[in-house]
């Protein structure tokens, strides 16, 4: 979505003043030095190559070819679901044996803090069996978020630990009878966090968004923001609602005019730079983010008309909690297949004419 651009830009700049804050203390450099100039744009691999160049212990540090490599993991780390998915499952049979990336497993290494920034924000929204698959990986980040001080930047991952309490059998019915007690107990516990997870996955289904076609009637630069542009869109119901989006270094507000997107209509309305939005238009973007494109509905589908998935039925919220982290949970799994067909989770963004689309294949849609 257009407007997450900006939002996108301050989650990366976040990220990189944790790894900073982080690698500073590990390789004891003057925490006066930490600067938005040595923190520097939303590239890890710049940013790290920035740090070492402050640190006058560069030449010694040990294992610098392997930590280069994990820098370069954590640069190239997707954004898309899936990419980011098969990503996860590398690093989870890497750790499959060892307790953290590099080093002799008594503290974390420079490479694990970087990784662990790196992804971070994707491995806090897997719930359900999603966190199951990689065991390893979780296990790994429970033990560097424990470890290591990134500034309070990023929020606490809640692991799951099994409480163990021993039983003293000592042969007779009570200890038997305590046995099955205590299975029948677990079994609860089971089942209601089953029944927690499916709750949870209800909450940060595509459903709740209501999405819905519109066209731009008018557009304008921003006054006080120059990566921003504020739309008028017209959603069919005779009214005019005002959209604040991060496509001014992409199109002119000329290029808008008349265009028709596809924009979520039930965020809360806020302020960005003093401007009201009440929306939030979808675009597809390229991995490095540098050609960014608003989703275009087919054809013959009304204005005001509502995006349907197959198999997500449920009811949109009138208006979106925002400390539910709604959006957050659901945009890694929107992206666009190998023929520009916009989904969630492989599933088409349908309307009565057909799939809002994109000519940019394979990309994250926000």
């Amino acid at each position: 979505m257009a407007a997450a651009v900006e939002s996108k830009v301050s989650g990366d700049e976040g990220r990189n003043k944790a790894i900073a804050c982080a690698v500073f203390k590990r390789l004891s450099l003057d925490p006066n030095k930490l600067s938005s100039e040595s923190i520097g744009g939303s590239d890890i691999a710049s940013l790290f190559s920035n740090i070492l160049q402050l640190s006058e212990s560069k030449d010694s540090l040990s294992n610098e070819d392997q930590i280069m490599k994990w820098v370069a993991f954590a640069s190239s780390f997707p954004s898309e679901a899936d990419a980011c998915l098969a990503s996860l499952d590398c690093l989870n049979e890497d750790l499959k044996q060892k307790a953290i990336l590099l080093g002799n497993g008594l503290e974390p290494s420079v490479a694990d803090i970087v990784v662990f920034s790196a992804v971070h924000s994707f491995v806090s929204h897997l719930v359900g069996m999603a966190v199951q698959k990689f065991p390893n990986v979780v296990r790994w980040m429970d033990y560097i978020q424990n470890k290591e001080d990134f500034g309070g930047v990023f929020e606490k991952i809640v692991v799951s630990k099994p409480d163990f309490q021993p039983l003293k059998v000592s042969g007779d019915s009570k200890a038997t009878e305590a046995l099955d007690k205590d299975s029948v107990t677990n079994e609860k516990k089971k089942k209601a966090l089953e029944k927690e997870s499916c709750e949870k996955d209800a909450q940060c289904s595509i459903s709740v968004l209501n999405i819905q076609i519109g066209v731009i009637c008018k557009a304008w630069k921003h006054p006080s923001a120059d990566s921003l542009l504020v739309e008028e869109i017209d959603l069919g119901d005779g009214s005019l609602r005002q959209v604040v989006s991060g496509l001014a270094k992409f199109y002119s507000p000329e290029d808008l005019v008349n265009r028709r997107v596809v924009l979520i209509t039930n965020v809360k309305p806020g302020k960005l730079r003093d401007v009201t939005s009440s929306g939030l238009v979808l675009c597809a973007s390229n991995q490095d983010h540098t050609v960014v494109e608003p989703l275009i509905p087919p054809e013959g589908a009304s204005l005001g008309e509502k995006i349907s998935f197959s198999g997500y039925d449920g009811k949109p919220e009138d208006v979106l909690n925002p400390k539910k982290k709604q959006l957050e949970k659901i945009t890694p799994h929107l992206y666009t297949d190998d023929k520009g067909v916009a989904t969630y989770k492989g599933v088409p963004f349908m309307t009565s004419a057909g799939p809002c689309t994109s000519s940019i294949v394979k990309a994250s849609v926000k």
